[in-house]
């Protein structure tokens, strides 16, 4: 059993409201939504890596070829957690999180043209801050709706925090090219 606040339920006896039909489709959607989402900071990107490396970086920054299979993991790990919550509650019950879900995929889109189309530091690091309350939010909402869908966002959160330092430090080392 998990305790979710004041309601007890486990999560396995929960009778889908959606068909098991409309849960794959569900599951499609989640996972188009999310692609979009990486498609347009993947075009806003697409020099990031050239620009990346004529940055100063600290020591602890990434290559830039790590990013895309991290990304790739993450939005994977997103759909799922977002499909998880629409699974259990059907697109109606799930509106409120899956909009908090919307809204974090487009402010994680947008964080990567302030900084790599835009090279607008100082407002990517607003926005990167912005982006973390949003995924924290999600994280905790998901998470009262299945344990497992809050706990996917997890490594989210934990990259979010981490791309954060990483963009105010660069951006401490490069304030005149962002």
């Amino acid at each position: 059993m998990v305790n979710l606040g004041d309601a007890r339920m486990t999560e396995s006896s929960q009778a889908p409201p959606v068909a098991p039909g409309g849960q794959w489709i569900g599951l499609l959607v989640c996972l188009g939504v999310t692609a979009v989402a990486a498609a347009a900071g993947a075009i806003a990107s697409v020099d990031a890596a050239a620009f990346y490396t004529l940055l100063s970086k600290p020591d602890w920054a990434p290559p830039a070829l790590l990013f895309g299979p991290v990304w790739t993991v993450l939005y994977v790990l997103m759909a799922i957690a977002a499909w998880l919550v629409w699974r259990r509650d059907g697109l109606s019950g799930a509106k409120g999180p899956l909009v908090l879900y919307v809204i974090q995929l487009a402010l994680n889109a947008l964080w990567t043209w302030l900084f790599f189309r835009w090279r607008q530091g100082e407002a990517a690091i607003v926005e990167i801050m912005v982006l973390w309350l949003f995924v924290l939010l999600t994280l905790v909402v998901f998470r009262r709706r299945s344990v497992l869908a809050g706990l996917l966002l997890l490594p989210y959160l934990a990259w979010v925090t981490f791309a954060m330092a990483l963009t105010m430090e660069i951006w401490r080392r490069n304030a005149r090219v962002l």
